[in-house]
Formats: C-alpha cells, structure tokens, sequence
C-alpha cells in the first residue's frame, strides 16, 4: 500500500483517480479547494479531506510523508484565467508548494499539463515542439513544466507533466460550462436541447476516455523517467462526428446551432503524438470514442444539473 496526496481529488480527473487508487488498497489524502468539484464525487470513499487550496494546505504544514503526489488542482480551463488574471498566481504557487513537498518527502509528483500549449503548432502535436505564447492559461502551465525541470536539476525530484488531451467521461458535472463538450453535448440532448457549435463543427479533438487518462496518470508515478508526457489516444475527431455519434446512441434526432466563433486563438485541430509515451510509460489508450461516449452517456442517464 502505497500513500498517495491527490490534489484536486474532489475534481473531474481527480475523482475518478482517488476511487482507482483507493479500489487498488492505497491511502489516499485529498486537497480540493471545490471550484469545480464537490465532495459528492468521493463521499463514498475512505479519505482525508482538506477543503482548502494547494498552497494554504503546504503552509499550514498538515502533510506528511507520501510516496508520490498527484496535482491536479489548478484552475483548468482558458476562460477562468481571462476572467481572472489571480488563477496565473494561484496556478504557479500550487505547484512550486508541491514541488516543495516533493523536494522534502523525496516523493514523485505527476502533475497535469493540458494539449493547449500545442495552440498554433501543427499536428501531430509532439512533447519536443517550441510552445507559442497564446493565452494566460497555457503560460501559466509552461511555467509549472520548466520549474518542474529546475527542481529536478537543482535537488533530483522525480517528476511527470502531463499534457492532457480531450478529457470527456463521468464525473464531470460540477464542472458545468468548463467540462468537455462531449459531456455539455451529452446533457443538451438530455434536456432536449440544441448544443452550441462554435463554427461549422469541423474543427477535430484528440478525445480521450477518463479510464485511460487514470491509467496514464498511475503508470507515470510507476515510471523511472522524468519529463513531459501526451495523454491522447493519437486519433482526432470532428464535433459533426460527435454529433453524429450522439444522435444515434441516445435515439435523438437534435441538430446542433451553429454560431460564428467568437474565440481568438481558437484551436481548430488537436491531435497527439503518443509514441513517447507508449515507449517510456507503456501507455496506450484502450477506449475508442464509440464505447467512451455510450459509458458517459450512460453515467449521466437521470442526473439532474
């Protein structure tokens, strides 16, 4: 049994992680300061919880010595920074106080990174690639990924950044208007309702099932090396083809309202390389889009937000 700090672990990824890791026998500790996540998510669980966030729980010096962290609690998605210039620092101050803690208990930290940073750049997006400047959200992930690399420099922490990809599955409510459009497509067609297309719905995304996303995270803290890791399944598709797909799972005839996209900097294409992290973490996502969105569709099926 190993013990394990989740922060994060009342969140959408973060979630479904602590109940992997708790159904595999480990002592799980979790940090959610509950923006987008609740307690529901984990109130079935055998945890120590701490409503707070990252950086007060590291100065409070409640912690104590865990074998690896996995920090997942930080402001996820671009708008939350354009409307709050605040995240870049709550952002970057969670993550040197982890570093901090993995520096002094010797423990691995995995951290989440986001496929955003690839905005600009042609796919297949590879992990070797010279990340552009585009919003403050992804500035302020590029930050926490080179000052992973100094802390492994300067004092040998072992670390994982990893650059998720289109996260769409259970336990993705309480993010709302922040969750995966497979999940807001979901609950639209659940109320009956027209999803909201920014564009003609071409534009494609690597999605990728929650399942294989814990699996990635779990088999980077088994990991011997150190650096920034795809999550992604190396395939992409098109919001039409989610739609499509939709319509004939839940049996709803639903035509999507096609807006002009208002987004600067929009990302019309996402599309990992996998083959770094198929040779060093041995990971490869198991769930095709079909199945994942019947799973998801099916999590949702009588919940009411």
């Amino acid at each position: 049994m190993a013990k394990y700090l989740v922060t994060g672990g009342a969140g959408f990824i973060g979630s479904n992680l602590v109940h992997k890791l708790i159904k595999s026998g480990h002592d799980v500790t979790v940090v959610d300061s509950l923006h987008t996540g609740s307690k529901n998510l984990i109130s079935d669980l055998n945890v120590n919880f701490y409503q707070m966030r990252v950086d007060e729980y590291f100065h409070e010096r409640m912690w104590k010595d865990f074998d690896g962290i996995f920090h997942l609690g930080k402001p996820s998605s671009t708008p939350m920074y354009k409307e709050n210039r605040e995240k870049i620092n709550e952002s970057v101050n969670g993550t040197v106080s982890v570093l901090e803690m993995a520096k002094e208990m010797n423990a691995k930290l995995v951290t989440a990174s986001s496929s955003s940073l690839y905005n600009g750049l042609e796919p297949p997006h590879k992990e070797s690639m010279i990340i552009q400047p585009t919003d403050f959200y992804t500035e302020a992930r590029l930050i926490e990924e080179r000052l992973a690399k100094v802390y492994e420099d300067l004092y040998g922490i072992k670390w994982n950044a990893m650059r998720f990809f289109s996260v769409y599955g259970p336990r993705e409510e309480y993010k709302k208007n922040f969750a995966n459009l497979i999940s807001q497509f979901i609950w639209s067609f659940n109320r009956n309702e027209r999803p909201v297309i920014y564009g003609d719905g071409s534009q494609k995304r690597d999605f990728i099932f929650i399942d294989d996303v814990v699996n990635a995270l779990i088999l980077a803290m088994k990991s011997n090396h150190n650096g920034i890791f795809n999550v992604g399944t190396g395939k992409s598709y098109s919001l039409n083809d989610v739609i499509k797909i939709l319509k004939n799972k839940m049996g709803k005839d639903i035509e999507p309202r096609y807006i002009e996209n208002p987004v600067k900097n929009y990302v019309m294409v996402t599309l990992a390389d996998t083959s770094k992290s198929k040779k060093y973490l041995n990971f490869e996502a198991k769930m095709n889009i079909e199945n994942g969105i019947e799973n998801t569709i099916n999590y949702y099926k009588g919940l009411n937000f």
